[in-house]
C-alpha cells in the first residue's frame, strides 16, 4: 500500500502543521514573537493560510509534494492575486522522514501584489461532461514548476515572506537564552 497516495489528505495537513511549526520555531529563534496564523473556513479565495508578522500580511497558497514526485505544475486560484502579498509556497519534503525542504516560491516582495497569474493558462475541469468535454475553470490557472524560484531552507523563505534579511542572526541559542536581533 502506498501511504503517500492513500493518506494524501492526512499527509497534506501534517505537512502544513510541520511548516507552521518550522516557521514559528525559526521566528522564535530570531527573537520575533509577534506572529499570527489565520486559516480560512472556506477555500474560495486561493489561500490556505494568512500569516501576520509585525503587520506584514501574507496570504499563502500551500502546495506540497515529496522530493521525488514528478509533478510539473500546480493549479493556482486567480483570487490570490487580489490579496495583499499573495504568494504560493510549494513545500517539497522527504517522503520517509517528512523533513521539509527545499521550498519552491512564487510571489512578490512583502506588501506587493502577486502579478502574472492572469496570463497563465486556464485549467480545465478534471472530469468531462457526458460528451467528454472538459470545461475551463476560469478562476484556476496553471503555474509551471519552472516559474517557481527554488528556496533551499526556511531562513531564505522567511526573507521572501517577510523581508527578514539580517544575516547576523545567530542560529544557535546562547547560554542566556535567545536574543532579539531583528524584526519582521
Amino acid at each position: 500500500m502506498d501511504y503517500n497516495t492513500e493518506k494524501s489528505s492526512y499527509r497534506e495537513k501534517l505537512i502544513e502543521h510541520l511548516f507552521v511549526g518550522e516557521l514559528l520555531r525559526r521566528l522564535w529563534q530570531k527573537g520575533i514573537y509577534d506572529v499570527e496564523f489565520i486559516h480560512p473556513e472556506v477555500d474560495q479565495s486561493g489561500y490556505d493560510l494568512v500569516v501576520d508578522c509585525n503587520s506584514i500580511f501574507r496570504h499563502i497558497q500551500l502546495k506540497s509534494s515529496h522530493q521525488d514526485a514528478k509533478v510539473q505544475n500546480q493549479k493556482i486560484n486567480i483570487q490570490l492575486s487580489k490579496k495583499p502579498s499573495g504568494c504560493v509556497v510549494w513545500i517539497q519534503f522527504n517522503p520517509k522522514t517528512l523533513e521539509l525542504g527545499p521550498y519552491l516560491w512564487y510571489g512578490s516582495e512583502p506588501g506587493k501584489p502577486l502579478y502574472g497569474i492572469e496570463q497563465l493558462p486556464v485549467a480545465k475541469q478534471t472530469r468531462g461532461n457526458s460528451t467528454g468535454y472538459k470545461a475551463e475553470r476560469q478562476n484556476i490557472h496553471i503555474l509551471k514548476k519552472k516559474e517557481f524560484q527554488k528556496i533551499p531552507n526556511i531562513d531564505e523563505l522567511l526573507k521572501k515572506l517577510f523581508g527578514i534579511i539580517d544575516s547576523s542572526v545567530q542560529n544557535d541559542v546562547s547560554k542566556n537564552g535567545l536574543q532579539e536581533k531583528t524584526k519582521c
